[in-house]
This record gives structure tokens, C-alpha cells and sequence, in this order.
């Protein structure tokens, strides 16, 4: 039987959610997809299943091409097995915590890692039982700080999640790649255009990790990619270092007078016109700032750090985030200021002229972390440590040294690729899949063992794969959609076709019926819109906003034999005759 609109469990919306800040979220609702329930969670509507589950089955049948197995995890899961690993902590506020009744601890899960490597313990033993591949697709949960854009950034979603269990790093490489071939299959399939980008593997974990990006301008990530290839997310872009330059010969450094010029740009106009250079005027880039940032570990204990960086450079939290992760980073606050008076705002630097105010052999004891690019035998413009005053001709590895580097720089159009590939171009982009090689952190953590051939026990290598279902659907929905509504892919249409009736001849809605049996009689899925007292105008925009690729309509045409087919995706309307609309229509979803 076809489903009936005048008894679909759906309200179309002629206005734009209030909260709506991208396309697909505005018109998956105005469709009747989704509905939403508190920020960053929405409930699914007949519509929305019905794509959602196609998304499902397409990533099913990839999986199970490459051998994985379908399991399915609770979402309430107990502490244990995430304190073992470290990542209760860890989270921090990113997750939902509960407690039963009992006072134990539960938490919605975010991801699966530790409950699928307690199966597999509980379960194989041998060498002999891997390699294996499982997988699950599930909702999980995070206490996402900001929800937004709808299904792009919510605090519940649908995930695929897969892992792989091998007894050599050999297995791994191999249950590895195969999984990434699948991801490149399933995105061709649902049409989504990607690149695939080193990436940071942070709370994960593990030796290698590769992001799939969909490239939109309202993504959330920034990525690189260069002529030669090199392709990253700027969380993951390594600098490409200078060499050092020597230092003997280079003259002292100096301190001199800089009132008014707390700032980069106030110092740089000043140097240029009271400390001249003969070969070129100074830029912000022989600066060295001299930033301040405040890390809060797990056990809620606070950290001064020092990032020194040219000064063209700002810092790019995110960067941060990662490389001093799982801490969290912020900016210093005027208390913490207040508290290290030694660390005059404005005029921070490395060294005074009574020794060295920065690093853990200093006075303050404050870490001091450089920029890859501050190399041995760079000379700087920078902070002398009192009020006003600035040092020139500050040399690297001469008058101060760090505690080691960081990448917490900014990353720029036009800044060299790591492997010499030429200057990276920076994107937009939204995650779209993930996968990870974990090696042996969980395995490690879990006691997850197998006896080898020789009968000694080995450590298993494990992989994390995964995909968001739902984020998927959205960004399907975010690419093919027009000005009216949506453009579904026709493998991921909700319906193969709608068919349209109108007007109010009995014999319009007749001739109707038997094309929509007919179909539904070849296997065809049918939205028939039966309405009998709504304008064939608003049945059009309803039709143009539902998005089904294939619309049919049977109309005024039908006094002389004739119907019309739509294609809502290249907008092209065709008359051919009433007996010839199945085979024709059955003809296009073959082909």
C-alpha cells in the first residue's frame, strides 16, 4: 500500500524555525523530519526514519562487505570500565553523568572503546579468533557546550562505530585500510564530497588517525592541503622549523625605553622609527610574544604556561587544546596576573638583565614553551620584564632557551607543508568519519590478551572507526536542497515517488490510485498525496519541500490522457500519456 499524506504523520511549515542556522536544519524541520525536543536533541518523525534508516542500511552493507559483524551496545553504561582507562576524568564535562538508586555511577555512553574490548575479552582467548571486526550503530550522548546547526552539533546522535582486534600490527594496517575503503565507498554512495586529512587522535588515543572531511562553509574544522598532496586538520599541522642559525658574532641585546606600547603593533611602529634597520623595516614577525595561558588539569589544579611565538602569530585554541589536552586552556585572567607580579602584562619576555624570568629553572618557575619556528640563533624584539622597557637583539639558545616547543600557532594560507610539499591553501570542512589505529591503549588498560602460536600471551592491536549517521543525513540534506526545499539523492529518498493528485475530479484521484498500486506492485516506494480539499499550490510547495526526487503529476492533463512527470532535482517537467507513467517512471529508478 502506498502511504497516504492525508494520513502521513506529518505538518509542513511555511516559516523558518526561529533557531534554525543552516539549511538543512531549517528545512528538515519545515519538512517534517525532525522535530526538536531541548537544544541539541530532536525526535524523528515518519520522514526523517525513513531517510535515516536508508543512511543506516547503505553504511550496513559496507560494513558487511569488509566482514564486520553487527552488535549493539546499551547507552547506559557503568564507570568501571572508563575510570580502567583513564577516561572518566578525562571527559570532563563533555559527558553525562548519573547515579542509580544504589549511588553507583552510570554515564550516557559518548563512545563505545572500553565495553566492546570487555566483550572481546570475555569471549576469544586465541590467535586463532582474530582477526575480527564488530561494529554498532547507536545513539550517543555529550554535554556539547554549545549545541547547534541542528544534527551537525547535537548533544544525542546516531554513530556508527566499528573496532577491529588483531594479534599483530600487520593485521591492524590490514583491518585498517579496509575500513577506510569502505568510508570511501559509503560517502560516494550518499554523494557527499570529501577529503581525508591527518588528524589528531585526542581523547582516542593511538598511533595514527585520519579524518573524513566534507568540505562545506559551515564547517566546523579547518583543514590544509597543499599541490603535492599534504592534507590535515590544522589540530594535527605540524611547523615546518627553520634551520638554526650561528650565533657567534651576533651583538648583545639591549634594553631600551618603549612607553605606550603594550601591544605588537604600538612596539613595531615604535622600533621603526627610534631602532631602525638599515636592510629592511621590522614586522611583527621579528616580535616574539610572550603568551599566558592558564591549563586546568583533571584533578582541578590550575597551571601557568608561557608560549613564546612570533609575533604575527596569535594563538589558535583549538591548537591548544590538543597540545596540552586532556587540560583544559584559557586565557590568563588579570588574577592570575596579580599573583605573578614578575610577569609585567604588556612587557612579558624570557630574560632581564638579572637573569631568566621564564622556565622551570627561572625564578618564577612558570613552564616556558617556544614556537618551533624560535630557533637557536634568532634574534628578537621582546618584553624586558619592566614596565615599559623592551629588549632588542634577543638571541635563541644565547640569552634564553625554553622547556621545549609547542604548535599552538596559528596556521596560514601560504605556510609550507611539513613534507615539502609546497604552501598549504586552508578549507572549511565538517567531520563526516574518523578512523583510528588505537594500538594497544585499551587492550593494555583491559588486560585484552590472546595466546600467540607459541602459546605465549600477546597484547591485541585494536582500531576505532567511525561514522556519524545522523550528521551524515544532515550534511546530505545541507548539499542538495534549493531555495524550495529539499533534493534528496535517490538513494536516500524517503520515497521513490511522489505521486501528486489535483483538483477535484473523482477520476484524477482514481487514475492516481492505480498508478500508485502498480508501483507499489513493482517494489516502488509510493508517497501519494491524496489530499482532496488542499490547492494544487500548496500540494506543489509541500511536494518541493518533502524533496522526493521524482514527483508525478496527475492532474487537469488527464482529461486528454496525459500526466507529468517531475524531476525535482533538475526542475525538468515531461507530458507523456496516462498508460505509459509506471513503465516510464519504473524505467528511470532501474536505470
Amino acid at each position: 500500500m502506498p502511504t497516504r499524506l492525508s494520513q502521513l504523520f506529518v505538518r509542513t511549515l511555511r516559516e523558518d524555525p526561529a533557531d534554525a542556522e543552516v539549511t538543512s536544519h531549517r528545512l528538515l524541520v519545515r519538512a517534517g523530519y525532525i522535530r526538536r525536543q531541548a537544544p541539541g536533541i530532536f525526535a524523528w518523525l515518519p520522514l526523517g526514519l525513513r531517510v535515516r534508516t536508508k543512511v543506516e542500511r547503505i553504511i550496513r552493507e559496507e560494513m558487511t562487505a569488509v566482514g564486520a559483524q553487527e552488535v549493539l551496545f546499551p547507552g547506559l553504561l557503568p564507570r568501571e570500565p572508563y575510570e580502567a582507562t583513564g577516561r572518566w576524568e578525562e571527559y570532563g564535562d563533555g559527558i553525562f553523568r548519573l547515579k542509580d538508586r544504589k549511588g553507583a555511577d552510570y554515564l550516557l555512553a559518548p563512545t563505545h572503546e572500553e565495553v566492546f574490548t570487555l566483550l572481546v575479552k570475555d569471549l576469544y582467548s586465541s590467535y586463532k579468533d582474530l582477526p575480527l571486526t564488530i561494529f554498532q550503530i547507536q545513539d550517543k550522548y555529550r554535554d556539547e557546550a554549545r549545541p547547534r546547526a541542528g544534527l551537525l552539533r547535537g548533544r544525542e546522535f546516531s554513530m556508527k562505530d566499528a573496532y577491529s582486534f588483531d594479534s599483530s600490527d600487520e593485521g591492524l594496517d590490514a583491518s585498517y585500510q579496509a575500513q577506510r575503503d569502505a568510508y570511501e565507498r559509503i560517502f560516494a554512495r550518499l554523494g557527499l564530497d570529501y577529503v581525508i586529512v591527518a588528524a589528531d587522535a585526542g581523547a582516542m588515543g593511538g598511533s595514527k588517525s585520519e579524518e573524513f572531511l566534507h568540505p562545506t562553509p559551515i564547517g566546523e574544522d579547518t583543514f590544509v592541503s597543499s599541490p603535492g598532496g599534504y592534507a590535515a586538520n590544522v589540530e594535527a599541522f605540524s611547523t615546518l622549523a627553520p634551520d638554526a642559525l650561528p650565533i657567534e658574532g651576533l651583538p648583545p641585546a639591549r634594553v631600551f625605553d618603549s612607553p605606550s606600547t603594550p601591544t605588537i603593533a604600538t612596539l613595531v611602529d615604535l622600533v621603526n622609527a627610534e631602532q631602525p634597520r638599515e636592510d629592511r623595516p621590522w614586522t611583527a614577525a621579528d616580535t616574539l610574544k610572550n603568551v599566558v595561558l592558564s591549563l586546568t588539569h583533571l584533578d582541578g589544579s590550575r597551571e601557568l604556561v608561557v608560549v613564546g611565538l612570533p609575533g604575527d602569530r596569535d594563538v589558535d585554541l583549538k591548537r591548544a587544546e590538543v597540545a596540552f589536552q586532556p587540560a583544559e586552556v584559557a586565557a590568563a585572567t588579570e588574577e592570575d596576573f596579580d599573583r605573578n607580579p614578575s610577569l609585567v602584562k604588556g612587557y612579558i619576555g624570557p630574560w632581564s638583565e638579572t637573569g631568566a624570568i621564564l622556565g622551570l629553572e627561572s625564578a618564577t618557575n612558570i613552564r616556558f614553551l617556544l614556537d618551533p619556528r624560535v630557533v637557536d640563533g634568532t634574534a628578537w624584539v621582546t618584553g624586558a620584564n619592566r614596565n615599559e622597557k623592551h629588549v632588542l637583539g634577543l638571541v635563541a639558545g644565547r640569552d634564553f632557551v625554553g622547556d621545549g616547543w609547542v604548535e599552538v600557532a596559528d596556521v596560514r594560507a601560504g605556510d609550507p607543508a611539513p613534507d615539502g610539499s609546497g604552501p598549504v591553501e586552508l578549507s572549511r570542512g565538517t567531520e563526516i568519519g574518523h578512523v583510528f589505529q588505537l594500538g594497544r591503549k585499551y587492550a593494555e588498560a583491559l588486560g585484552l590478551q590472546v595466546l600467540d602460536p607459541n602459546g605465549k600471551l600477546v597484547t591485541v592491536t585494536m582500531g576505532s572507526y567511525g561514522i556519524g549517521v545522523t550528521r551524515n543525513l544532515a550534511l546530505v540534506a545541507e548539499a542538495n536542497a534549493d531555495d524550495k526545499g529539499l533534493l534528496w539523492p535517490r538513494e536516500v529518498a524517503p520515497y521513490d515517488v511522489h505521486i501528486v493528485a489535483t483538483g477535484k475530479d473523482e477520476a484524477v484521484y482514481t487514475a492516481a490510485e492505480a498508478i500508485a498500486a502498480e508501483l507499489e506492485a513493482s517494489g516502488v516506494e509510493v508517497l501519494y498525496d491524496d489530499r482532496p480539499k488542499v490547492s494544487p499550490g500548496v500540494k506543489f510547495g509541500d511536494a518541493e519541500l518533502l524533496g522526493v526526487p521524482t514527483i508525478l503529476i496527475v492532474g487537469k492533463g488527464l482529461a486528454s490522457g496525459e500526466v507529468e512527470l517531475w524531476d525535482r532535482r533538475s526542475g525538468e517537467r515531461t507530458p507523456l500519456p496516462l498508460a505509459e507513467a509506471s513503465a516510464r517512471i519504473l524505467s528511470e529508478l532501474r536505470s
